[in-house]
C-alpha cells in the first residue's frame, strides 16, 4: 500500500475532493488544488477526461465535455501535475476510464504518474476480473490500483476486498455519479464485510453533497469522497469557483472530524 495514502487515513476521518482536470482550465484546477489542500483535503482525486465517462451522471459528463473542447489531453495534466508537486505534497489519486490509459500505453501512463508523484489510480469501468491488466503494472511500479465495491457486489466483495490496496471506494447508491438527497445503502454492513476480509480504509462516494450526509457516511466508514457537488460550483463560478470550492471542502472536512 502507498504510503501517502495510507497516511491520508491516518489523522481522522478522511475527506476526498473530486475534480475534473481542465475544468474550467488547467490553470484554475492547479489553483483548485492548492485551494482543497489548505481547507483540509486528506486526498485529492484528479478526474482525467474522457469523452464517454460511463459511471458519471449529468454533471461530470458534462464537466468532461468542457475540459476535451478546452483541449485539454493527458501530457497536459502530467505536467499540471508536476506543478503541482513542487507546491505540496497532498495525497493525489488519478480517477479515468481504461481506454484513457490502454490508449496511453498502459505502462507508459502508470510509469509516468509515479514519476510525477501520482499515488493511486482509479478505472470505474474495470470490473474484478478483468483488473490484472492493469493491476500488475500498478504493483510493478508502487502504485495502488484502487478498487470499487456497489451496493450490488455482495458475495464478491470479501473477494474485492482481500485483493484491494490503497483504499476500498464503496459506491453508495445504484447509477451514476450525481448528488442524492437520500442515501438508502447499508454502508456499514458493506464497510463491515471489506473489513472481514482485509484491514484497508473505506472511503464512501457516489450521491454526498452536504456536510450531514458526510458525516453520516463517515461514521460508518473511514472516510468520504465528493465529487459532482464540487464540479457544480465549477459549472457555476468558472474561473472565480476556487474560494467557493475551498469554503466548501472546508466545510465538509469539519463535518466529519
Amino acid at each position: 500500500m502507498n504510503k501517502k495514502i495510507a497516511e491520508a487515513f491516518k489523522n481522522g476521518k478522511a475527506f476526498i475532493p473530486f475534480v475534473t482536470c481542465g475544468d474550467p482550465s488547467l490553470e484554475v484546477t492547479e489553483e483548485i488544488v492548492y485551494a482543497m489542500d489548505e481547507a483540509g483535503a486528506d486526498l485529492i482525486e484528479l478526474g482525467i477526461p474522457f469523452s464517454d465517462p460511463t459511471a458519471e451522471g449529468p454533471v461530470i459528463q458534462a464537466a468532461n465535455v468542457r475540459a476535451l473542447s478546452g483541449g485539454v489531453t493527458t501530457d497536459k495534466i502530467f505536467n499540471m501535475v508536476v506543478k503541482i508537486r513542487e507546491k505540496t505534497d497532498v495525497p493525489m489519486v488519478f480517477m479515468t476510464y481504461a481506454n484513457v490509459v490502454f490508449s496511453y500505453g498502459t505502462e507508459k501512463f502508470i510509469s509516468r504518474a509515479v514519476e510525477i508523484g501520482v499515488d493511486g489510480i482509479i478505472l470505474p469501468d474495470v470490473p474484478f476480473e478483468e483488473k490484472s491488466e492493469f493491476d500488475e503494472v500498478c504493483k510493478k511500479y508502487g502504485i495502488d490500483f484502487i478498487s470499487l465495491i456497489a451496493p450490488t457486489s455482495h458475495e464478491r466483495i470479501s473477494t474485492i476486498a482481500a485483493d484491494a490496496s490503497g483504499f476500498v471506494y464503496c459506491v453508495s447508491s445504484l447509477g451514476v455519479t450525481g448528488v442524492r438527497s437520500n442515501i438508502t445503502t447499508d454502508i456499514g454492513a458493506m464497510v463491515s464485510l471489506v473489513k472481514k476480509a482485509k484491514n484497508v480504509p473505506c472511503a464512501v462516494g457516489f450521491g454526498i453533497s452536504t456536510p450531514e450526509q458526510a458525516k453520516k457516511m463517515a461514521a460508518q466508514s473511514d472516510g468520504v469522497i465528493v465529487g459532482s457537488a464540487i464540479v457544480k460550483l465549477c459549472a457555476q463560478y468558472g474561473k472565480e469557483c476556487v474560494p467557493h470550492i475551498k469554503e466548501y471542502v472546508k466545510s465538509m472536512k469539519e463535518a466529519i472530524s
